[in-house]
Protein backbone atom coordinates (compact mmCIF):
# COMPACT_ATOMS: atom_id res chain seq x y z
CA UNK A 1 0.00 0.00 0.00
CA UNK A 2 1.43 3.50 -0.86
CA UNK A 3 1.93 6.12 1.50
CA UNK A 4 -0.94 8.37 0.45
CA UNK A 5 -3.03 5.50 0.82
CA UNK A 6 -2.11 4.53 4.50
CA UNK A 7 -2.76 8.37 4.66
CA UNK A 8 -6.09 8.01 3.56
CA UNK A 9 -7.02 4.82 5.67
CA UNK A 10 -5.93 6.96 8.96
CA UNK A 11 -8.06 10.14 7.79
CA UNK A 12 -10.95 8.11 7.09
CA UNK A 13 -10.42 5.88 10.17
CA UNK A 14 -10.58 9.18 12.24
CA UNK A 15 -13.53 10.95 9.99
CA UNK A 16 -15.66 8.53 9.55
CA UNK A 17 -15.63 7.43 5.43
CA UNK A 18 -18.67 6.17 3.69
CA UNK A 19 -19.94 4.36 0.92
CA UNK A 20 -20.82 6.42 -2.27
CA UNK A 21 -24.67 6.70 -2.37
CA UNK A 22 -25.84 4.72 -5.54
CA UNK A 23 -28.38 8.12 -5.90
CA UNK A 24 -25.76 10.46 -6.62
CA UNK A 25 -22.71 9.31 -7.13
CA UNK A 26 -23.06 8.79 -11.13
CA UNK A 27 -24.69 11.86 -11.47
CA UNK A 28 -22.57 13.21 -14.20
CA UNK A 29 -22.36 10.03 -15.94
CA UNK A 30 -26.61 9.77 -15.68
CA UNK A 31 -26.32 13.11 -17.36
CA UNK A 32 -24.65 11.86 -20.20
CA UNK A 33 -26.55 8.45 -20.53
CA UNK A 34 -29.36 10.95 -21.45
CA UNK A 35 -27.84 12.88 -24.14
CA UNK A 36 -29.39 12.35 -27.94
CA UNK A 37 -27.24 12.59 -31.16
CA UNK A 38 -24.88 14.65 -31.98
CA UNK A 39 -24.67 15.74 -28.57
CA UNK A 40 -24.05 11.97 -26.84
CA UNK A 41 -20.37 10.13 -26.52
CA UNK A 42 -19.84 6.51 -25.80
CA UNK A 43 -19.92 5.14 -22.06
CA UNK A 44 -17.65 2.70 -21.15
CA UNK A 45 -18.71 0.48 -18.80
CA UNK A 46 -15.72 -1.97 -17.44
CA UNK A 47 -15.93 -5.05 -15.69
CA UNK A 48 -12.68 -6.81 -14.31
CA UNK A 49 -12.53 -9.71 -12.11
CA UNK A 50 -12.90 -13.81 -12.49
CA UNK A 51 -15.75 -16.36 -13.76
CA UNK A 52 -18.73 -14.63 -12.37
CA UNK A 53 -18.75 -11.14 -14.28
CA UNK A 54 -17.21 -13.58 -17.76
CA UNK A 55 -20.47 -15.25 -17.72
CA UNK A 56 -19.71 -18.89 -16.66
CA UNK A 57 -22.41 -20.88 -15.41
CA UNK A 58 -22.11 -24.49 -15.29
CA UNK A 59 -18.17 -24.70 -16.73
CA UNK A 60 -17.81 -24.76 -19.54
CA UNK A 61 -20.53 -22.80 -20.26
CA UNK A 62 -20.37 -19.18 -20.99
CA UNK A 63 -23.54 -17.62 -21.22
CA UNK A 64 -22.73 -14.36 -22.00
CA UNK A 65 -25.51 -12.40 -22.25
CA UNK A 66 -27.53 -13.51 -18.99
CA UNK A 67 -24.79 -12.64 -16.62
CA UNK A 68 -24.53 -9.46 -14.85
CA UNK A 69 -22.69 -7.01 -17.14
CA UNK A 70 -25.04 -7.85 -19.76
CA UNK A 71 -28.27 -8.35 -17.48
CA UNK A 72 -27.28 -4.30 -16.74
CA UNK A 73 -26.32 -3.23 -19.92
CA UNK A 74 -30.38 -3.92 -20.62
CA UNK A 75 -31.88 -2.32 -18.05
CA UNK A 76 -29.80 0.75 -18.72
CA UNK A 77 -30.66 0.87 -22.13
CA UNK A 78 -34.59 0.35 -20.91
CA UNK A 79 -33.51 3.41 -19.24
CA UNK A 80 -31.79 5.79 -21.62
CA UNK A 81 -32.93 4.97 -25.13
CA UNK A 82 -30.76 7.51 -26.24
CA UNK A 83 -26.58 6.14 -24.89
CA UNK A 84 -24.47 4.27 -26.49
CA UNK A 85 -23.06 2.12 -24.21
CA UNK A 86 -20.07 -0.70 -24.41
CA UNK A 87 -19.53 -3.22 -22.31
CA UNK A 88 -15.97 -4.18 -22.09
CA UNK A 89 -15.61 -7.42 -20.32
CA UNK A 90 -11.18 -8.05 -18.76
CA UNK A 91 -12.32 -10.96 -16.37
CA UNK A 92 -10.90 -14.01 -17.06
CA UNK A 93 -12.10 -17.21 -14.98
CA UNK A 94 -10.35 -18.92 -12.32
CA UNK A 95 -8.55 -15.47 -11.81
CA UNK A 96 -7.69 -13.54 -8.37
CA UNK A 97 -7.09 -9.97 -7.81
CA UNK A 98 -3.22 -10.54 -8.12
CA UNK A 99 -3.46 -11.61 -11.84
CA UNK A 100 -5.91 -8.73 -12.39
CA UNK A 101 -3.61 -6.13 -11.02
CA UNK A 102 -0.70 -7.03 -12.84
CA UNK A 103 -2.25 -7.03 -15.76
CA UNK A 104 -4.75 -3.75 -14.94
CA UNK A 105 -2.59 -1.16 -16.85
CA UNK A 106 -2.01 -2.61 -19.70
CA UNK A 107 -5.67 -4.60 -20.35
CA UNK A 108 -7.86 -2.85 -18.34
CA UNK A 109 -7.10 0.96 -18.49
CA UNK A 110 -6.52 1.38 -22.35
CA UNK A 111 -10.45 0.99 -22.37
CA UNK A 112 -10.91 4.38 -21.14
CA UNK A 113 -13.71 2.99 -18.50
CA UNK A 114 -16.29 5.63 -17.31
CA UNK A 115 -17.13 2.94 -14.60
CA UNK A 116 -15.34 0.40 -13.59
CA UNK A 117 -16.54 -2.49 -11.80
CA UNK A 118 -14.17 -5.58 -9.36
CA UNK A 119 -15.69 -8.46 -8.60
CA UNK A 120 -12.34 -11.20 -7.11
CA UNK A 121 -13.47 -11.71 -4.19
CA UNK A 122 -14.65 -15.35 -4.42
CA UNK A 123 -10.79 -16.17 -5.55
CA UNK A 124 -8.96 -14.23 -3.56
CA UNK A 125 -9.24 -16.64 -0.91
CA UNK A 126 -6.60 -18.23 -2.58
CA UNK A 127 -4.52 -15.31 -1.90
CA UNK A 128 -5.79 -14.19 1.74
CA UNK A 129 -7.31 -11.04 3.06
CA UNK A 130 -3.76 -9.10 3.40
CA UNK A 131 -2.79 -10.04 -0.20
CA UNK A 132 -5.96 -9.04 -1.85
CA UNK A 133 -6.49 -5.60 -0.22
CA UNK A 134 -3.40 -4.98 -1.41
CA UNK A 135 -3.82 -5.78 -5.32
CA UNK A 136 -7.67 -4.39 -4.54
CA UNK A 137 -6.42 -0.86 -3.68
CA UNK A 138 -3.47 -0.51 -6.37
CA UNK A 139 -6.64 -1.10 -8.91
CA UNK A 140 -8.26 1.36 -7.22
CA UNK A 141 -5.56 3.98 -6.90
CA UNK A 142 -5.03 4.02 -10.33
CA UNK A 143 -8.30 4.16 -11.52
CA UNK A 144 -9.08 7.19 -9.27
CA UNK A 145 -6.09 8.75 -10.09
CA UNK A 146 -7.91 8.88 -14.13
CA UNK A 147 -10.96 9.93 -12.44
CA UNK A 148 -12.77 6.71 -13.28
CA UNK A 149 -15.69 6.29 -11.05
CA UNK A 150 -15.42 2.84 -8.87
CA UNK A 151 -17.84 0.68 -7.95
CA UNK A 152 -16.73 -2.70 -6.21
CA UNK A 153 -19.12 -5.84 -5.55
CA UNK A 154 -18.58 -7.94 -2.67
CA UNK A 155 -18.44 -12.28 -3.55
CA UNK A 156 -21.07 -14.15 -5.02
CA UNK A 157 -21.79 -17.76 -3.18
CA UNK A 158 -19.83 -20.73 -2.85
CA UNK A 159 -22.20 -23.69 -1.92
CA UNK A 160 -19.44 -25.26 0.40
CA UNK A 161 -19.89 -21.75 3.04
CA UNK A 162 -22.39 -21.51 4.73
CA UNK A 163 -23.38 -18.01 4.31
CA UNK A 164 -25.59 -17.82 7.55
CA UNK A 165 -22.34 -18.49 9.52
CA UNK A 166 -20.44 -15.50 11.11
CA UNK A 167 -17.87 -14.78 10.48
CA UNK A 168 -16.58 -17.56 7.46
CA UNK A 169 -13.99 -16.86 4.76
CA UNK A 170 -16.33 -15.18 2.07
CA UNK A 171 -18.14 -12.62 4.65
CA UNK A 172 -14.19 -11.91 5.99
CA UNK A 173 -13.51 -10.83 2.08
CA UNK A 174 -17.27 -9.10 2.36
CA UNK A 175 -15.94 -6.82 4.76
CA UNK A 176 -12.43 -5.94 3.38
CA UNK A 177 -14.36 -4.77 0.59
CA UNK A 178 -16.78 -2.61 2.60
CA UNK A 179 -14.32 -1.58 3.64
CA UNK A 180 -12.18 -0.53 1.02
CA UNK A 181 -15.69 1.59 -0.30
CA UNK A 182 -15.59 3.61 2.64
CA UNK A 183 -12.07 4.54 3.07
CA UNK A 184 -12.34 5.68 -0.58
CA UNK A 185 -16.04 6.85 -0.60
CA UNK A 186 -16.52 4.73 -3.97
CA UNK A 187 -19.61 2.43 -5.06
CA UNK A 188 -20.23 -1.21 -3.52
CA UNK A 189 -22.61 -3.46 -4.49
CA UNK A 190 -22.59 -5.80 -1.49
CA UNK A 191 -23.53 -9.47 -3.69
CA UNK A 192 -23.02 -11.23 -0.89
CA UNK A 193 -25.26 -9.25 1.57
CA UNK A 194 -27.77 -9.94 -1.14
CA UNK A 195 -27.42 -13.52 -1.58
CA UNK A 196 -27.02 -14.00 2.58
CA UNK A 197 -30.66 -12.07 2.71
CA UNK A 198 -32.26 -14.70 0.21
CA UNK A 199 -31.12 -17.56 2.54
CA UNK A 200 -31.81 -15.24 5.88
CA UNK A 201 -35.79 -15.30 4.60
CA UNK A 202 -35.81 -19.17 3.89
CA UNK A 203 -34.84 -19.21 0.40
CA UNK A 204 -32.37 -22.05 -1.11
CA UNK A 205 -29.39 -20.21 -2.29
CA UNK A 206 -29.04 -23.49 -4.56
CA UNK A 207 -32.04 -21.88 -6.65
CA UNK A 208 -29.67 -19.52 -7.19
CA UNK A 209 -27.10 -21.31 -8.30
CA UNK A 210 -25.87 -22.71 -11.73
CA UNK A 211 -23.38 -24.76 -9.95
CA UNK A 212 -21.59 -24.77 -6.90
CA UNK A 213 -19.59 -21.41 -7.21
CA UNK A 214 -21.50 -19.68 -10.28
CA UNK A 215 -24.84 -18.01 -10.02
CA UNK A 216 -27.67 -18.95 -12.87
CA UNK A 217 -29.52 -16.20 -14.60
CA UNK A 218 -31.92 -15.25 -11.62
CA UNK A 219 -28.52 -15.40 -9.41
CA UNK A 220 -27.11 -12.94 -11.63
CA UNK A 221 -30.05 -10.82 -11.75
CA UNK A 222 -29.83 -9.93 -7.64
CA UNK A 223 -26.11 -8.29 -8.64
CA UNK A 224 -27.75 -6.36 -11.93
CA UNK A 225 -30.86 -5.13 -9.89
CA UNK A 226 -28.22 -3.39 -7.31
CA UNK A 227 -25.91 -2.72 -9.66
CA UNK A 228 -28.59 -0.48 -11.49
CA UNK A 229 -29.54 1.49 -8.47
CA UNK A 230 -26.15 3.54 -9.86
CA UNK A 231 -28.11 3.96 -13.23
CA UNK A 232 -31.79 5.37 -11.76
Amino acid sequence: MSAASILMFLWVAFLGGSVADPATYLDDLKAELKKEWPKNRTINLVFHGHSVPAGYFKTPVVNTLEAYPYQLLRQIKARYPYAVVNVINTSIGGENSQSGEKRFKTEVLPHRPDVLFIDYALNDRRVGLAEARKAWVSMIDEALKRNIKVILLTPSPDQRVNLLEAGNELEQHALQIEQLAEVYQIGLVDSYGLFKQQAQHGERVADFMSQVNHPNEKGHALIADALMDYFR
